[in-house]
């Protein structure tokens, strides 16, 4: 009598096999943009933060995400997991009063930052309103 498998049973095992993967793969791509949430809700806290610190040390918001970092308050700039990037929109503050010649880049400092990523999480949320 040999020993071995029967064509039967070799797929019942590749058909459990198939239900499993099946079962596990969306799990993990799930896990995957949970990941990357858990890591722009920090990345965002974070630079928040060294705003903050920014200006109560300085009186002053930073002109540049570049300025937080020549001031050491970040070694780099933090990047945003969706796009992979650093680049961030920058939320100015506004003037106080009108002026003729004022230069938006220049004068004014950020105050906020907020993703680029049209993507929405799981709030229906989309991530460049977090």
């Amino acid at each position: 009598m040999k020993k071995g498998f029967t064509l039967s049973e070799v797929l019942i095992v590749v058909a459990i096999i198939g239900i499993l993967v099946s079962i596990a793969i969306p799990q993990y791509k799930n896990s995957i943009i949970k990941a990357r949430e858990a890591v722009l809700k920090e990345n965002l806290f974070q630079i928040r933060d060294a705003i903050s610190k920014f200006y109560k040390d300085k009186k002053r918001y930073p002109s540049s995400l570049d300025e937080l970092v020549t001031a050491r308050y970040f070694r780099k700039i933090p990047v945003d997991p969706f796009s992979g990037k650093s680049d961030w929109i920058l939320i100015r503050d506004e003037p106080m009063d009108e002026f003729d010649n004022f230069d938006m880049e220049e004068n004014q400092g950020i105050i906020d930052v907020k993703s680029r990523s049209k993507s929405s999480g799981d709030n229906q949320k989309e991530y460049e309103e977090w």
